[in-house]
């Protein structure tokens, strides 16, 4: 049986990753902020142990990976958070506070499991960017610029690990409908306006990216390394084609 830690675990994208990767045979270690959500959500999933830790704060990722009680094969970064204003009104506070959780926290736990990953020969890193990372979107802040910072993490962190048999990739999802962007799509217009955009006629969901995270991990990705994998149904190659021909 494959081990795996999903950060950001509770609820959302997070949960689904999990999910899909206790239903295909991995022990699975939840870890979330929020303790009460991630213990509710271990309790419908089998295989998998609640973890209770912030990943900004090393001895408590410390604490919670020790509980654990295994170094994972497999280490999901999938937490993070975006502070919706305009930039000019963003306080350095919470732009502070968005590269932190999203950028640092993602290093944070990689750097706790890396040597013993590197000691035992082989392990996986997937890192959660966006297609704001790729092209930035309005009115969100720091989210685009620390998952901008992602990509360029991953790719090092390939670089350099990839010689200790450590693979390194992340995912860059599209508009999902789950996590921190269901409330954008409780709006049936925004949903019709949106779902419309994406060349694949549809919003993307929380399980189309815990499938993209699963063949990551597989042996079909073994040659995939310092990636970013784009799941987005086309929305980031359709600039030109939203365009007005006349």
């Amino acid at each position: 049986m494959r081990s795996a830690i999903v950060t950001g675990a509770g609820a959302g994208i997070g949960k689904a990753i999990s999910e899909k990767l206790s239903e295909n045979n991995y022990r699975v270690g939840m870890l979330d902020l929020n303790e009460s959500n991630v213990n509710d959500a271990s309790k419908e999933i089998e295989n998998s142990l609640p973890l209770h830790g912030d990943v900004t704060n090393e001895d408590s990722i410390k604490e919670a990976f020790e509980k654990f009680g295994e170094i994972p094969d497999l280490l999901v970064n999938n937490v993070g958070i975006v502070l919706f204003s305009p930039l000019e009104d963003h306080s350095i506070s919470d732009y502070s506070k968005s590269l932190n959780i999203n950028l640092l926290g993602s290093f944070i736990t990689s750097r706790i499991l890396i040597n013993d990953m590197i000691k035992r020969g082989h392990g996986s890193i997937i890192n959660m960017s966006s297609v704001n990372g790729i092209n930035p979107g309005i009115g969100i802040g720091a989210y685009p610029a620390s998952k901008a910072g992602i990509i360029s993490m991953t790719q090092q962190m390939a670089i350099e690990w990839g010689k200790f048999g450590i693979r390194v990739n992340c995912i860059s999802p599209g508009f999902i409908d789950a996590g921190m962007s269901k409330p954008i799509y409780k709006d049936n217009k925004v949903r019709k306006l949106r779902g419309g955009a994406v060349p694949s006629g549809r919003l993307g969901e929380a399980e189309d990216i815990a499938n993209a995270v699963l063949f990551l991990d597989s042996e079909n990705a073994s040659y995939i390394n310092g990636h970013n994998l784009v799941v987005d149904g086309g929305v980031i190659s359709s600039v030109i084609a939203q365009l007005p021909r006349e």
